[in-house]
């Protein structure tokens, strides 16, 4: 299988074609204005700013990555058939010198395939002139305050027309409820961006595993996964990376990274890059100094097999909910087996003693978002799963002391995450060239002596 992205402009083809997807979900609800706005640009310092990563619904829809823009998508009285407005800075050539290359409306017009294109600067009155007499606004309000507060001086140019006949939008609708829904289950190009950033952040693991000794500290650690993901394409870490030592590998969201890894302590790593604003999310637990002692292998194996059987209930018309069920009815038993918890399977998962152990669901969408968008319930009953849709699979077990557990089991952090794209017959997993057995792990860590 080819895991080569796609050339620029076969992407380009693939954002107009999500654009002709929600003007056809906007039509088949009586139509309207979308407005789509990127993000805003958010200062690091005094005289500087954060990188810019535009909103992931606003480029999921253009492929778009500069600041300053918005796209309006206009389906109703005035355009049956639907038209893209992309809004952008205009070409500068003095700012150009200071802060890079600009499109330009006419250039992005013609680039990314858009019906028309226009400054930013007019925006605010052609909105106005848009949304009249139009049937609904579908907008993410509440998303972003300063763009609520245009909408709404949009809205209200409209109905001070009122005595010229023209009528604001009565309908607001969440455009991201359509969005979410198309999200949720990934084209070819958008696989393609993803098996790539999986194989790249499954090569930053490798890296790690055969960099981390004792004595290194954690962000030493941090840094071979950083040059890895960078070296090969990613913009950055699709999240804060996680490189927990020892007792750290308890805390789910540490991201302190500064500690010194000690002999005989686990160091886990929760890390992966973003390529193109598509994610990658992989976690892998080992041993500081290459040998598993026996309790720490003991949960290990636990995890291990847990995941395993989570990815086997990963299939089209298995529920959301299918995978956790899977691996929490092995951590449970694992876990009584262990001596860590007491009372019958039924027990400790009616009870949820468990949580003492365990304290997260094992999975979620995975996408432009490392949390991504889309419902994990359809009403009452957990949203089934279907080809296309991509989800992590990442169960765990976190011990901390207490005078009830074994202390040969203290401060065990364990977690083993992979990527899982929904088949017509199963999962792929895109994360697959990271070694997760003990055997794999211990020899890897030893290769080099």
């Amino acid at each position: 299988m080819d895991n080569t992205p796609p050339p620029k402009s076969t992407r380009c083809a693939a954002y107009r074609q999500r654009r002709l997807s929600l003007i056809t979900r906007m039509q088949q609800a009586g139509g309207g204005v979308a407005v789509i706005p990127t993000a805003a640009e958010h200062a690091r310092n005094r005289d500087t700013q954060f990188p810019f990563r535009a909103d992931s619904y606003f480029q999921y829809l253009t492929g778009f990555n500069e600041p300053e823009a918005a796209l309006i998508i206009v389906v109703g009285a005035k355009n049956n058939e639907g038209q893209s407005l992309l809004f952008c800075r205009e070409k500068n050539p003095e700012r150009e010198i200071w802060d890079g290359f600009r499109y330009g409306p006419e250039a992005a017009k013609d680039v990314f395939a858009f019906d028309a294109a226009f400054p930013i600067s007019t925006f605010d009155s052609q909105l106005a002139e848009i949304l009249a007499d139009q049937p609904a606004l579908w907008f993410s309000l509440g998303h972003d305050p300063a763009w609520d507060a245009r909408i709404t001086t949009a809205l209200n140019a409209v109905r001070n027309q009122t005595r010229a006949g023209k009528c604001a939008p009565a309908i607001l609708r969440d455009v991201r409820v359509e969005l979410d829904a198309m999200r949720l289950i990934k084209d070819a190009s958008e696989l393609a961006l993803m098996r790539r950033a999986g194989e790249i952040s499954a090569e930053a693991h490798v890296r790690a595993m055969r960099f981390t000794a004792p004595g290194h500290y954690e962000y030493e650690v941090e840094a071979e996964l950083l040059h890895t993901f960078r070296r090969h394409g990613c913009e950055a870490p699709a999240y804060t990376s996680i490189v927990a030592g020892g007792a750290n590998a308890c805390v789910l969201h540490y991201v302190g990274n500064d500690q010194p890894l000690k002999d005989g302590d686990l160091l886990l790593i929760d890390a992966a890059g973003e390529l193109e604003g598509y994610a990658a999310d992989i976690t892998r637990t080992f041993p500081v100094n290459g040998r598993f002692s026996s309790a720490q292998a003991a949960i290990y194996q636990l995890v291990l097999d847990a995941q395993l059987a989570a990815i086997a209930a990963v299939k089209p018309g298995a529920s959301f909910l299918a995978p956790h069920e899977a691996a929490l009815n092995v951590l449970a038993q694992g876990m009584l087996d262990l001596h860590l918890l007491s009372g019958s399977l039924s027990e400790v998962i009616q009870t949820e003693s468990y949580k003492k152990f365990f304290m997260h669901r094992t999975s979620h969408w995975l996408g432009k978002d490392v949390h991504d968008a889309g419902g994990y319930r359809q009403g009452e009953l957990w949203a089934p799963l279907q080809p296309g849709m991509v989800l992590t699979i990442e169960p765990g077990c976190y011990i901390r002391p207490a005078k009830d557990v074994p202390e040969a089991f203290w401060n065990i952090g364990v977690r083993i995450e992979d990527d899982a794209v929904v088949t017509t017959d199963g999962c792929e997993i895109i994360t697959g060239g990271v070694p997760k057995t003990i055997a794999e792990i211990e020899a890897l860590m030893h290769q080099d002596g």
